[in-house]
């Protein structure tokens, strides 16, 4: 990372958006996030489960008016902004009670972005199932992007799709997204899940996709002994630090938004340093 802050990369740095994902931090209370953002230089967060509570509509901070209103006073005093909520709502299934639950949790969490002023929900698109054709997957991801798109109008909320999954070639989202062609629907573009996968180089997906990614993933990785391992920024074999580049200099104006998975992977360094180097890193490179 310190070499490529003295490459030839010339943009006039100013303030990035910087955010980090709860799913980083999955034992620390609302409080402590929100001072440690404050802290560390960060002026958003994206929420993916809180105290491990993963549907957010379900959380004390937001069950009642009341409790949403303290919860947003306590980030406007510390000039802080929901920048996402990150829902477990999966597009793939087909018609049943499985997508009907999916579709109904996607719901639920643009109800509640609009009540807490929060303009993005994450959906996944995200597998091929076996016994499924792969054009009716397809179809069954933009169809559902549609009917949350159409529940979203309206209510200042934008359905975004995460590249994430099976659903991570540029050819198969650039499809979905000129389908499902609705103002309310975008991408969330993990340049990290894509590129492990394919190895797309980041202007080649940027250059299709563009006009689709509204929010972004940062993080980095390595592979060992065939299996992927996350990595502080700059410290793994993705190109991510050119993807930032890239959208910089392509006047991206949405949040950088840090994805430390300790949730699901223990085994990684506490939030307390994963956070504080992240946003160390970006200041040192682009700000």
């Amino acid at each position: 990372a310190t070499a490529f802050a003295g490459s030839s990369f010339d943009i006039k740095k100013g303030k990035l958006l910087l955010s980090f994902s709860t799913l980083g931090c999955p034992d620390w209370d609302f409080k402590t996030i929100v001072k440690f953002a404050k802290e560390h230089n960060y002026s958003g967060l994206e929420l993916r489960g809180i105290q491990r509570q993963m549907d957010l509509s379900k959380s004390p901070l937001f069950e009642t008016p009341e409790a949403r209103s303290a919860s947003l006073n306590l980030l406007k005093e510390n000039k802080l902004q929901f920048v996402n909520l990150g829902s477990s709502a999966t597009l793939h299934f087909a018609e049943g009670e499985e997508r009907n639950k999916n579709l109904a949790e996607g719901r639920r969490f643009i109800d509640l972005a609009q009540q807490i002023n929060c303009p993005y929900i994450r959906v996944f698109p995200n597998y091929f199932p076996k016994e499924q054709d792969r054009d009716t997957t397809i179809e069954l991801i933009i169809k559902g992007l549609k009917e949350l798109g159409d529940y979203a109008n309206g209510k200042n909320v934008t359905v975004l799709m995460e590249t994430h999954g099976e659903l991570v070639k540029t050819a198969d989202l650039e499809r979905i997204m000129q389908s499902a062609a609705n103002p309310n629907v975008g991408l969330v573009w993990d340049i990290t899940n894509m590129w492990t996968v394919t190895n797309e180089p980041p202007p080649q997906v940027y250059d299709k996709l563009k006009k689709y990614i509204r929010h972004t993933h940062i993080k980095d990785a390595k592979m060992v002994d065939g299996k992927l391992e996350y990595t502080f920024l700059g410290k793994g074999e993705v190109p991510i630090l050119k993807a930032v580049e890239l959208l910089i200099k392509n006047d991206y104006n949405g949040f950088y938004s840090f994805e430390w998975e300790k949730l699901w992977h223990p085994e990684l360094a506490e939030p307390e340093l994963a956070f504080t180097d992240y946003s160390k890193v970006m200041r040192q490179n682009f700000m």
